[in-house]
């Protein structure tokens, strides 16, 4: 297996990050001539991504409380963000930063300043009548699993998300579980990786969890994704559910 780079660990964390803390759309845009993701609540842009081949830009504006805030605690980050902070212009509406961020390192600076920007507002699943694959995933929210407390009304409306998100139009598998007589583990590409590496189940392969054993998209800027779309068609099949 080839070794991630650190830009791929930056574009999957800061997904993971964004996706767990925060409920918002992602939104794919144009920053002049430059591809961007934008997460957004409503009409607000919570952060902008724009990407290039061997970094990205993290746009971040921060308003007046935003600017309290990170006066308060500046001492906390790194000297280079507090030298970009002091030297963005302030305009009517805040001021406004763009962050190169190609490693994990810068990475964990921003993330301070995004949530000092917005509160997360992610509330996890539920975790009471839990069903688990040997993925690690959540069957009980799972459009093909059969034993769970999915309605058929709800199912149709999973079809309609999930059909959105990966553009296929067949979810009419099903399945009643790991191990038992109506499972579709052969089908189960994560699984076959983990036999294929020794181990019984995902969760017991020491590199667990990988990008493999997750099924939604985890790369920056892969295509327009509602927020609601998210919660119900990427993350029900994100290892821990949210990782937080």
């Amino acid at each position: 297996m080839n070794e991630k780079s650190e830009l791929q660990k930056v574009s999957e964390e800061i997904m993971r990050f964004m996706r767990g803390k925060y409920v918002l759309d992602e939104v794919l845009g144009k920053y002049y001539e430059i591809d961007c993701l934008k997460f957004r609540q409503g009409k607000k842009t919570i952060l902008s991504i724009n990407i290039h081949e061997d970094h990205y830009d993290f746009q971040v504006i921060f308003g007046k409380t935003e600017r309290e805030k990170f006066e308060a605690c500046r001492d906390k980050f790194p000297g280079s963000i507090v030298d970009l902070y002091d030297k963005a212009h302030t305009y009517h509406d805040g001021k406004w930063m763009l962050i190169r961020v190609d490693t994990l390192e810068t990475l964990e600076a921003v993330k301070k300043m995004i949530l000092l920007k917005k509160k997360p507002n992610r509330k996890p699943f539920p975790k009471e009548n839990a069903v688990y694959g040997k993925c690690g995933h959540r069957c009980d929210l799972c459009i093909h699993f059969l034993g769970g407390t999915i309605s058929e009304e709800f199912r149709k409306e999973l079809e309609a998300r999930l059909t959105r998100v990966y553009n296929n139009v067949d979810w009419s598998m099903r399945c009643t579980g790991c191990g038992t007589p109506g499972c579709h583990t052969e089908l189960c590409d994560q699984l076959q990786c983990a036999i294929e590496k020794g181990c019984t189940t995902c969760v017991s392969c020491k590199q667990y969890p990988c990008s493999r054993a997750t099924v939604g998209y985890a790369k920056l800027g892969v295509q327009n994704i509602l927020a609601d779309d998210v919660t119900w068609a990427i993350l029900p099949f994100v290892p821990y559910q949210y990782g937080n």
